[in-house]
């Protein structure tokens, strides 16, 4: 294993495994290079979804702050939709539609490996809101989801699965999804 070889978490979403889109994403995932070296259906309790889903103040106004710019966008009243235009009561409402919708269903939790594998993985993934989603990319050929539409339906933005973001982020999921599993 040289130094560019990492490891990365990727979740299969209830959406992806209602779908049956599981095979198809990690297809596209292996073409490139990356190997399973890990996996295992869960059925993820509170305890691992607030685990997963750590908050910061920082995180919540920024999310808060992404739903009224799209309120805004579109011309409707978050207090009408949501029942606030707090940035941060807006962020916990997303944060509990994220933890019911990784709870809702069995997921499919992988680690990858390979060269710049935290990268690459986000590149094929795509932008997590879906309508932003490059076409060739996992969710932008199988989601059309908005957040405006997830926060009127009261619930998250279902966009097939997770991929950590940086090298640390992925050696925390790692450990926290697979304890057994030496992250490195």
């Amino acid at each position: 294993m040289n130094s560019l070889t990492q490891k990365t978490l990727v979740v299969m979403k209830p959406d992806a495994m209602e779908r049956g889109l599981v095979g198809e994403i990690i297809s596209r995932l292996e073409r490139v290079g990356l190997k399973i070296v890990a996996a295992k259906l869960v059925k993820v309790d509170e305890e691992l979804a607030i685990a997963h889903y750590p908050v910061t103040d920082e995180w919540l106004e920024g999310v808060g702050n992404k739903s009224l710019g799209d309120y805004q966008k579109f011309g409707l009243d978050p207090v009408q939709s949501i029942g606030t235009s707090n940035p941060k009561e807006i962020g916990h409402q997303i944060h509990k539609f994220n933890m019911e919708y990784l709870m809702e269903a069995p997921v499919l939790a992988l680690v990858f490996e390979g060269n710049h594998a935290v990268e690459l993985v986000r590149k094929l993934v795509g932008s997590t809101l879906p309508l932003l989603a490059a076409p060739g990319t996992i969710r932008g050929d199988f989601s059309n989801e908005s957040a405006i539409v997830a926060n009127a339906d009261k619930r998250s933005i279902k966009n097939l699965v997770h991929a950590s973001g940086e090298v640390a982020e992925a050696n925390r999921e790692i450990t926290l999804w697979f304890p057994e599993f030496k992250a490195d």
